[in-house]
């Protein structure tokens, strides 16, 4: 259903333009779900704006690439057919509901502009919808907060305001940007359960782009590991947390703690393996592979050549001149 192809997406600096994200290809098919993981500043986030061409232009240009949507390319798409498909067949739920919802309209309001603009509803049947959907997220007494202004209610309820404003259509796509940023670990899995059982119940197919693999390997399907704006291993989600195949994945996966490093005798005196050094600006990447310098196994060949996307096992996929060997 999404088959993005070379996506490229360049920021333009002071010092000339840089490639924030550097040919992203990855396939989502309907009803799956496809987590995009990566450190802070690795692209995640700008890959999904570029998707849906919602980066501001300028400073970002998507310069090169296919995101094909229901055998569409949404990247040639004309803007106002472009509007059409997005929040009716495609939505988005942001990473910081505050500043994406308007402060002074009511939540009600702003998931029933969708439904009047898409589904062609009055303004009855549009607050009636809204309506509904405050109740399908799990908002109590939906009647009543459809008024409410966003400063109103709690994070984890405009969390849930805006999963009813993306879902109001009922989209084909949901592209769920760090859908639990900043909220406390309880809040954190009612919205990732509820989360699920939408999309069960629906049938739609999800983009989950996060920090954390925890939810990674409880949602997804399958796995996108980004880097310095390029994709360093694409996997199914059982492969990559067994056998990761780039050892920037590896890495991440010796920084999660175990259940043995939390509690228990030896948790006075365990310490996560974190990875040394640090992610390099995108004006200052290294020739050669971007993870080269932070890597316990590069190679000579990594100091200049850019490793490409090949498959050192079945189905999983790494861009790697010495990539982890299976155990």
């Amino acid at each position: 259903m999404l088959d993005v192809r070379g996506l490229t997406t360049e920021l333009a600096l002071e010092e000339g333009p840089v490639r924030a994200v550097d040919d992203v290809s990855f396939a989502l098919p309907p009803g799956g779900t496809l987590g995009v993981v990566g450190e802070s500043g690795c692209g995640k986030s700008l890959t999904a704006l570029s998707l849906l061409r919602l980066a501001p232009e300028p400073p970002v240009r998507v310069v090169g690439g296919e995101v094909r949507f229901q055998g569409r390319d949404l990247l040639t798409l004309p803007e106002a057919e472009l509007r059409r498909v997005r929040g009716r067949h495609a939505a988005m739920i942001f990473q910081e509901p505050m500043t994406s919802l308007n402060p002074v309209f009511t939540v009600g309001e702003q998931i029933a502009e969708g439904v009047r603009l898409h589904l062609g509803a009055s303004r009855a049947q549009a607050r009636d919808k809204a309506v509904e959907m405050l109740r399908q997220v799990g908002i109590p007494a939906p009647a009543e907060r459809v008024d409410a202004y966003p400063h109103q209610l709690s994070g984890g309820m405009r969390q849930r305001v805006m999963m009813a404003m993306a879902l109001a259509c009922d989209p084909a796509l949901l592209i769920a940007d760090e859908p639990t940023t900043a909220l406390d670990v309880t809040i954190q899995a009612q919205i990732l359960d509820l989360l699920a059982r939408l999309q069960a119940e629906r049938g739609m197919a999800v983009l989950l782009i996060t920090h954390d693999l925890g939810v990674v390997a409880e949602s997804c399907d399958a796995v996108v590991v980004m880097y310095a704006g390029r994709v360093v291993e694409r996997a199914p989600v059982r492969a990559l947390f067994s056998q990761p195949a780039h050892p920037y994945t590896a890495g991440l996966l010796r920084s999660i703690p175990s259940r043995r490093d939390v509690g228990g005798a030896r948790a006075s005196r365990a310490r996560l393996r974190a990875i040394p050094g640090r992610v390099p600006p995108l004006r200052q990447l290294p020739v050669g592979c971007a993870f080269r310098e932070r890597c316990e196994r590069a190679l000579d060949v990594c100091a200049h050549v850019k490793p490409a996307l090949t498959s050192p096992r079945e189905g999983q996929w790494a861009a790697c001149h010495n990539p982890v060997p299976a155990p």
